[in-house]
């Protein structure tokens, strides 16, 4: 399998990018030098520089993830933040400095660890045959596709699992002393009898009464809370190929139907498949002479017992093949055509005539093969009438989107030769002008609706659209569906007038002033319980971290770092977003007698993991701090 991989050109670069070396997504072993010519320097690690090609193709494809996994509800300008540039740089720079610290080290990985990764690709695994083999033409097709050699994806594997090991070597040097763990598990089970004492907002709140300047100061200071966002009233037509009523067709003669049947007499042709059962002894292509001699002699041993005993094959196989994919069903490896199996195996078993046929000792890639044939399906073509419904429903089909897409570009023309208005298309095509409101961002709820497609919104609030006042060109929204929209009146983002929005404002300082009064009461009764006041609280409940009952997590925190040293303990915590205040009154403090056994195992490993992680993270920090990393170009700002 390695020697057969070592034989081709190329292999499918999203194998490593998703699969093997998501880490090196950009550059390989064979890459640096390569990227290192580029102009465009961002940052430079020691020798070796961080390209702004690199850079701007890590963030566009980072961008692109995210957005996928909001369903493309969020503008690329929301993710493409200071805080996302600046991780895409330290993470691009981390990648080089290991790759520095890997070749300094020497570190390398064995060929069985390589072979190992590689036969691990799920997208590899897929082309394997039932007898083990890889499909060449297959295979062939996938490295002829992208511009990779063998080679190199063989020492970029290669190099990944070499710097693996410093991840893992250096992870393994954390460890947390049993006393901490023993202290922390502790801590996660300790629980606390609690009763509240609450402040809420709408206590307060009925009694207040803003006045104007409050109400003013409010909305000088919260006036991005109250803006209304950027928007486009819009027309728009659309071009829907399940919308077209039905064109009257010509029903195709025979003659035509006969033409196309004849052009396309392969795909009603099955090809011969034979099925055969087979015994495999291993022997890899680079094994050595002598293994190879000694797995011929094996083979030929067995095709000896066979020639005598013909109806022992299925026994000898399940008891001597190294093909486990077959070895339990006496070798057997179902129906298959000729390109379905490596050219050896599938010459010899095409070779052989009648069912029961026993082939002689054949090599492969693989090793050495016994083949015995046991069924033949000759090859079939469908004739004429038994595909003639089929063939007049493929020209139906056919001519349909034949007159679908002079639709289409009488569509594409009508909004380009006209650009001021959808109208003169919406006539031309007999379609219908709809109107909608639009915003930058699409709107979840209009997923499923052409005014929701990101390609048409951004189109819509291109400066072609709005400055210039033209029709969007006809955007292609999936499945074959075209849309073309005019901006008929543009809103800018922008905040109403105080006049415009008060009763709102004004229910938001009434809010705010009730908060601040309940904060205010709460704080000053916390005061006077610490100093041995009394007040009545609620029921009291037992809660611990890991059952917090009702508790806010902002009340469960300030519980359990109170000092209970003497009880009862008191703590005082401002709810926030409305919900006022609240004193908890801390009564009892307990320790469960005994904890799951399996729970703290568990809870050690992850303990363990956190440690590891830390000791990480210090020895990358420690390594660029050591390094030389000057960054050139400050790309984390806005706009760089």
């Amino acid at each position: 399998m390695f020697d057969f991989i070592r034989r081709h050109q190329r292999l499918v670069l999203i194998f490593l990018t998703v699969l093997i070396v998501p880490s090196f997504v950009v550059f390989g072993v064979h890459g640096w030098q390569e990227y290192a010519a580029d102009a465009g320097t961002i940052a430079k690690v020691g020798d070796q520089t961080v390209t702004r090609q690199e850079y701007d193709s890590v963030l566009r494809a980072q961008t692109e993830r995210m957005q996928q996994m909001f369903g493309g509800a969020v503008d690329a300008s929301q993710i493409n933040t200071p805080e996302m540039r600046s991780a895409v740089l330290d993470n691009l720079i981390q990648q080089k400095l290991l790759t520095q610290e890997t070749l300094k080290k020497q570190l390398s990985a064995p060929d069985a660890q390589v072979r190992e990764a590689l036969l691990a690709i799920p997208a590899i695994a897929q082309l394997r045959r039932p007898d083990g083999s890889i499909d060449e033409a297959k295979y062939a097709q996938l490295l002829s596709a992208q511009n990779l050699t063998p080679q190199r994806l063989e020492a970029q594997i290669r190099f990944e699992l070499a710097s693996n090991q410093l991840p893992s070597s250096v992870q393994a040097s954390a460890m947390l002393p049993k006393t901490v763990l023993e202290r922390f598990a502790q801590l996660r089970a300790q629980q606390r009898d609690v009763s509240v004492l609450s402040f809420p907002v709408t206590d307060y709140a009925g009694k207040i009464v803003p006045t104007q300047p409050q109400i003013q100061a409010y909305y000088d200071a919260h006036k991005v809370a109250f803006q209304t966002p950027e928007s486009a009233e819009i027309q728009y037509v659309v071009l829907d190929p399940k919308a077209m009523p039905a064109s009257a067709q010509t029903p195709p003669s025979d003659d035509v139907l006969r033409k196309m049947y004849q052009d396309n007499l392969k795909q009603y042709t099955t090809q011969e498949q034979r099925r055969a059962s087979h015994i495999l002894i291993a022997s890899p292509a680079d094994a050595s002479p002598a293994d190879h001699a000694k797995a011929k002699a094996k083979a030929d041993a067995l095709l000896a017992q066979i020639r005598q005993h013909p109806d022992d094959f299925a026994k000898l196989a399940s008891a001597n093949s190294e093909d486990p994919g077959s070895k339990g069903n006496g070798g057997d490896l179902g129906f298959f055509t000729r390109d379905a199996m490596v050219k050896p195996f599938a010459d010899a078993t095409f070779a052989l005539k009648h069912e029961g046929d026993v082939s002689d000792v054949v090599k492969s890639d693989f090793g050495y093969h016994i083949i015995k044939l046991t069924g033949i399906k000759p090859e079939q073509t469908k004739s004429f009438d038994e595909v003639k419904a089929q063939l007049a429903d493929q020209y139906r089909q056919q001519e349909s989107a034949k007159a679908y897409a002079k639709l289409a570009d009488q569509f594409t023309n009508a909004v380009y030769e006209q650009p001021d208005s959808v109208q003169p298309a919406a006539d031309r095509l007999n379609l219908k002008v709809q109107t909608a409101t639009v915003t930058r961002t699409p709107d979840p709820a209009q997923a499923k609706r052409p005014i929701g497609n990101e390609k048409l919104l951004k189109a819509v609030f291109g400066d072609e659209a709005l400055k210039n006042k033209r029709n969007t060109e006809a955007v292609d929204v999936g499945q074959g569906v075209l849309v073309s929209a005019h901006v008929v009146n543009y809103h800018p983002a922008a905040t109403p007038p105080l006049a415009q929005i008060e009763a709102q404002v004004k229910e938001k300082v009434v809010a705010d002033l009730a908060e601040q009064q309940a904060v205010k009461a709460g704080e000053a009764k916390l005061e006077a319980l610490k100093k041995g006041g009394d007040a009545a609280f609620g029921a009291a409940q037992t809660v611990s971290r890991d059952n917090p009952g009702k508790l806010p997590p902002s009340a469960l925190s300030a519980i359990f770092s109170a000092d209970t040293t003497h009880l009862p303990a008191y703590v005082g915590v401002a709810l926030g977003e409305g919900q006022g205040y609240a004193v908890y009154r801390i009564g009892k403090v307990t320790q469960p007698a005994q904890q799951d056994a399996q729970r703290l195992a568990a809870e050690a490993q992850q303990l363990n993991q956190l440690a590891a992680q830390a000791e990480w993270n210090a020895w990358l920090g420690d390594l660029r701090a050591r390094s030389k990393v000057k960054i050139v170009n400050d790309v984390t700002k806005s706009g760089a």
